[in-house]
């Protein structure tokens, strides 16, 4: 670029306009004096807040266990993200609304967390209720009994092959 300004055949005054033009777009978002060292200060205290921020949500996030206690000694599980309990317990949450505790059946109740769904009653995969089957076998048909043939009374006897009465002459090979 700036050597076009001090070439030997020189520029006419179209082409100079345009080069100013080339170059003022090229340092069009560039900050300088004071504005750029607001700027670069600004970065900086962005850059110290989210390390920070995001290495104590890191180290916190790792230690946090389940607040839930089994006959008085405290759960060992991680909580879920944003809640209080893991998986196991989350049912104890009054607060959350993705999980409900399955209904199970008469003979085996079940507490177990399933996420809540569009039915009136989730439940977990042993009792799940399949819905009625909608295909229906064929029923066979009853044979009577003289249609019924073993397979040795389906061929003919060579003696039944023969023929009994001449044929005429038309029919016969």
């Amino acid at each position: 670029g700036s050597s076009l300004l001090t070439g030997p055949e020189g520029l006419m005054a179209k082409e100079r306009e345009n080069l100013k033009r080339l170059k003022c777009l090229r340092r069009y978002r560039q900050r300088y004096g004071v504005e750029a060292l607001l700027h670069r200060q600004l970065k900086e205290r962005r850059m110290l807040a989210t390390d920070g921020a995001a290495q104590q949500a890191h180290t916190t996030r790792s230690s946090q266990r389940c607040l839930a206690f089994v006959d008085d000694v405290r759960c060992s599980n991680q909580s879920l993200p944003m809640a209080r309990h893991c998986l196991t317990h989350i049912c104890q949450d009054t607060n959350q609304t993705l999980f409900k505790p399955c209904q199970g059946s008469e003979e085996a109740p079940c507490n177990k967390a399933v996420p809540a769904s569009l039915s009136e009653e989730p439940c977990c995969p042993l009792h799940l209720r399949l819905p009625p089957q909608m295909y229906v076998p064929e029923q066979v048909l009853a044979v009577p009994e003289e249609l019924e043939a073993t397979p040795s009374e389906l061929y003919l006897s060579a003696a039944e092959l023969q023929p009994t009465e001449s044929l005429p002459l038309e029919f016969s090979d």
